[in-house]
């Protein structure tokens, strides 16, 4: 501090040193460069890596005193923050180890790693064409060839932070065309909105219905088949039931891939029950979108083109990296902008020397958002539409080498035959193979994966889902995504969970 006050001309204000920058811009180089080594070394180059443990299970009170989590006065040094930087890997989970099977995620795609670390670097945020030209531009160009794929002849769109608010988006977004003036006006003096959603449909239906103040209540779960697909018949008697109570029907939300089942709603005549009814159709795809990318498996989604709004998420089955995830809309004439804009004058400006056509923030209900289109942008530019069709066209047929195994071998019994890339089942230990079908065995059955998991767990060896599921005891649900995973993976897995269990 003495010598800047020494210098010449040196500013004082406050007890404040306001000559030069006061960050080490060489010292801060340096820790990027041997901070991405560690990246390099421990993550990237270890990705593929079936040796290495999926997890470093820690119990949280000792991963707390690991960790040293305490900030302090005075910042640490260098060595130690590096040491921080390789600790927290160390004891993560590896998301991108192929035999992490635990969530509708998984797997690393380098180009969309690459297009974060630029993005992170850059910090931009995307809002107007002033501060984000590039990838306002990139987004503009995904949500047009996304729309493509669904089958519309225009359309309008915007990235968001998840799956979960998308579906919110298009709640608000049907209620707004329902009734207009709810923006201004609030809820009073409105009908009694109901939305209808199946059995099966994702928890944010309620969450949204909730946030949104429709209320929980006002969402009509409609019964499912024994796969899990809404039954439509049941559909068009709920909406007749709700017209007959005096409330408002307004949107029904379809499923393409449902959460534990991976089960896709027959889109065609849930949408033919809309129209008859004058409701938003809104399809939840985050999971299931992605098969629209391949030729052979489109046709699961058949009628999704009917649709109103269409959650998808590209960072599940196509690995463009959390978080990436669009809603669709299939009109185009602004409603996105008319149900969100709050035309703040600071940024949206109606006066600047472009094209404000171009600022999309008010289509948004953030301020700040992350270039989340870029990610996809540059790993479908780098493997092209064929590249990522091979994904899903691999991960399904995986899906479906895992199922005529589970049919070989003994103890292990599958719930229904899957339609996606979820594969669900029982692994039924020796001890119970004998034993009389009944609640007892059904109880006994439920505390097996459980023990199982915490087994793979604190091996290491893997990561895999369990849960009950509508009166069927805990079974495992498989998912696979990642393009590392391989057959030996698939027979890994099923030899890991006879090993862990053989003495259950």
């Amino acid at each position: 501090k003495q010598e800047m006050l020494q210098k010449k001309n040196a500013v004082l204000v406050d007890g404040v040193i306001l000559n030069g920058p006061i960050m080490d811009s060489k010292a801060g180089e340096k820790f990027v460069e041997e901070a991405c080594k560690i990246i390099m070394e421990e993550v990237v180059q270890k990705a593929d890596d079936v040796t290495e443990k999926v997890c470093e299970w820690q119990a949280p009170e000792k991963l707390k005193q690991i960790l040293d989590l305490e900030m302090r006065d005075n910042g640490e040094c260098h060595e130690k923050i590096l040491q921080l930087c390789r600790d927290v890997i160390k004891y993560s989970v590896k998301t991108n180890h192929p035999r992490f099977f635990n969530q509708l995620y998984a797997g690393i795609d380098y180009y969309s790693l690459v297009a974060r670390f630029i993005t992170e670097a850059l910090n931009p945020s995307v809002y107007t064409y002033e501060v984000s030209p590039v990838f306002l531009l990139v987004e503009e160009a995904v949500i047009k060839k996304m729309i493509e794929f669904i089958g519309w002849e225009e359309g309008d769109g915007i990235f968001n932070p998840g799956g979960s608010i998308s579906n919110m988006y298009a709640m608000n977004l049907a209620r707004y065309r329902f009734c207009p003036e709810i923006k201004e006006k609030g809820l009073s003096g409105l009908p009694r909105l109901v939305l209808f959603a199946s059995e099966e449909c994702h928890y944010s239906m309620k969450k949204a219905a909730s946030f949104l103040g429709i209320g929980t209540e006002n969402v009509y779960f409609i019964k499912t088949d024994e796969r899990g697909k809404m039954i439509p018949e049941e559909l068009e008697k709920q909406v007749q039931r709700a017209r007959k109570e005096g409330s408002a029907p307004f949107l029904v939300c379809a499923t393409a891939g449902t959460t534990v089942l991976g089960a896709f709603d027959p889109l065609d005549k849930i949408a033919d029950i809309c129209e008859k009814y004058g409701l938003w159709l809104h399809v939840d795809a985050s999971w299931g979108g992605s098969a629209l990318i391949s030729r052979k498996h489109c046709r699961l989604l058949h009628g999704i083109h009917r649709a109103d709004s269409v959650a998808w998420n590209p960072h599940k089955m196509l690995l463009a990296g959390i978080q990436c995830c669009a809603l669709l809309v299939k009109d185009n004439s602004g409603l996105l902008k008319k149900c969100y804009s709050a035309e703040a004058a600071y940024l949206f400006q109606q006066d600047k020397f472009y094209d404000v056509s171009y600022d999309t923030g008010d289509k948004s209900i953030q301020c700040s958002r992350r270039p989340d289109a870029f990610k996809f942008w540059l790993m479908w530019k780098a493997l092209g539409t064929t590249g990522l069709e091979e994904r899903v066209n691999r991960a399904l047929a995986l899906a479906r080498y895992l199922v005529e195994e589970i049919k070989k071998r003994e103890g292990f019994q599958l719930l229904l035959e899957p339609e996606y890339a979820n594969v669900c089942f029982w692994y039924i230990p020796p001890s119970l193979r004998k034993m009389e079908d009944g609640p007892e065995f059904w109880q006994k059955l439920h505390q097996v994966a459980p023990i199982i998991k915490e087994r793979m767990m604190k091996k290491g060896s893997m990561m895999l889902g369990y849960q009950p599921h509508w009166g069927k005891v805990n079974f495992f649900r498989q998912v696979i995504i990642s393009p590392q995973v391989s057959r030996e993976d698939m027979d890994f897995l099923l030899d890991e969970i006879e090993l862990l269990a053989k003495d259950l």
